[in-house]
């Protein structure tokens, strides 16, 4: 109840709550699944010198995603949602099972199986977040839009960093590692013994959303054409709506920059500029998560007087800010407190950015319209690929020049934001409405 001028007002229930609290549950299960393998897998690469393999292996899993993107909006949008969160994770949890069975069989994993598992979760990604945002959009309100994809990414990011975080110690393991105060010890875990562990959460998140039960509160009409003008619909939204395709692409850099560093660049930075090991980098992955926590809890407050697009320049401006200091920082403490800030301007933008496209783009075109957004975002990280895969940025501390052109890269952004906001910031009522 509420109190309005001295009478009790009700407040209406949040419709499919238990759906909506089932899905987010699965949703953390199988972020620890991803996280675990996804963290461990570049620091696997990078302790052994071998990060310039790896980039070439990521470098190849983004060209394949060139084409399975696009397909994947057509199945969120064509199939029910849920049946399909059950076939994903089914197949992938069983794929990455026979993976870790055969290193236990053979004792050890080639390191092209370990590229395997990086690529089959990368594939999973570009299924599970374009679902799991149209499936939230399809049976919740659109006044809860912005509280919703808060939880998300408060649940998403704390359970896939700490998870990650955790991988990265496993596969080294410690002799004694202090973390505020506290001494930790165990032996390094094998990368197959990782793997068995990831699917098996695989399994435990099929069991939960298996009980999923839901009414929907949007109505999707079939569209009786074939898959090919069905993937066709969502371009052509975009091209009649560009000022959405302009912001959902230039808002995207800070997600880019942060997946670069996360997967390719953080790694590297921590054993060839700071001269770390691997608590290093699993506890850089604990500060993230407490920064996009933080950025869960209170990145709507902070904004509450701002549009959302104004929001957005900002927190990628901050971000421009924030890999200009990891070029010339030379401290842990300092890499530490980037990571956090880096977590609150990821975490916070996606939160907007994704509460901001909830409101304007329709449930009927959602998947297809992101999945084509979503195909820059995987351009951009081709393009940055191909540079950073050059022997020059692999020697010595030269990745500091690599966080020198992410910061370039995000400054560049947010001049595209600033330039073009007349064309996203007012197109009608519906797109100036703040945040909830």
């Amino acid at each position: 109840m509420a109190i309005t001028n001295g009478k009790q007002k009700t407040v209406p229930p949040l419709k499919n709550l238990k759906a909506l609290v089932l899905l987010f549950i699965a949703n953390t299960i199988s972020g620890i699944a991803q996280g675990i393998s996804m963290i461990a897998i570049p620091w696997y690469f990078a302790k052994d010198g071998d990060m310039t393999r790896f980039g070439l292996i990521y470098m190849f899993v983004n060209v394949v995603m060139l084409f399975w993107a696009p397909y994947t909006g057509v199945w969120v949008d064509r199939y029910n949602r849920k049946y399909l969160f059950l076939w994903l994770t089914f197949i992938c949890g069983s794929l990455l099972a026979l993976i870790a069975y055969l290193g236990f069989s053979l004792g050890a994993l080639h390191w092209l199986w370990v590229a395997a598992v990086f690529m089959l979760t990368f594939l999973n990604y570009n299924v599970h977040y374009p679902n799991l945002y149209a499936f939230v959009q399809e049976i919740s309100e659109p006044k809860y839009y912005g509280k919703i994809t808060s939880y998300i990414e408060i649940q998403g990011q704390l359970s896939s960093m700490l998870a990650g975080g955790g991988a990265a110690l496993l596969l080294e393991g410690a002799d004694q590692w202090d973390f505020m105060g506290v001494s930790v010890s165990f032996a390094a875990w094998e990368i197959h013994e990782i793997f068995a562990v990831d699917a098996a959460t695989y399994f435990v998140a099929l069991a939960i959303i298996s009980m999923i039960s839901y009414q929907p509160l949007v109505k999707r009409e079939k569209e009786e054409v074939n898959m090919l003008k069905q993937l066709k619909v969502g371009f052509e939204y975009l091209k009649a709506n560009k000022g959405i395709f302009i912001f959902g692409v230039a808002s995207f850099s800070n997600f880019v920059a942060t997946l670069l560093l996360n997967f390719f660049i953080g790694a590297l930075y921590v054993s060839s500029q700071l001269q770390e090991g691997g608590g290093v980098y699993a506890t850089s992955e604990i500060f993230y998560a407490i920064g996009a926590v933080f950025a869960g809890v209170a990145i709507r407050k902070i904004f509450s007087k701002m549009k959302t697009p104004q929001a957005v320049i900002i927190l990628t401006l901050i971000g421009a800010g924030l890999f200009a200091v990891l070029a010339i920082n030379t401290q842990v403490y300092i890499f530490y407190m980037m990571l956090f800030v880096l977590g609150i301007a990821n975490a916070g933008t996606r939160i907007m950015r994704i509460t901001y496209l909830f409101k304007i783009i329709p449930n009927q075109v959602y998947g297809r319209a992101n999945s084509f957004l979503f195909l820059t975002n995987i351009s951009f990280r081709i393009l940055f690929l191909l540079l950073f895969s050059f022997a020059f940025f692999q020697k010595g501390n030269n990745v500091i020049y690599t966080c020198a052109i992410i910061s370039l890269f995000l400054l560049l952004s947010t001049g595209v934001l600033m330039y073009f906001y007349h064309s996203f910031a007012n197109p009608d009522e519906q797109m100036t409405q703040k945040l909830e």
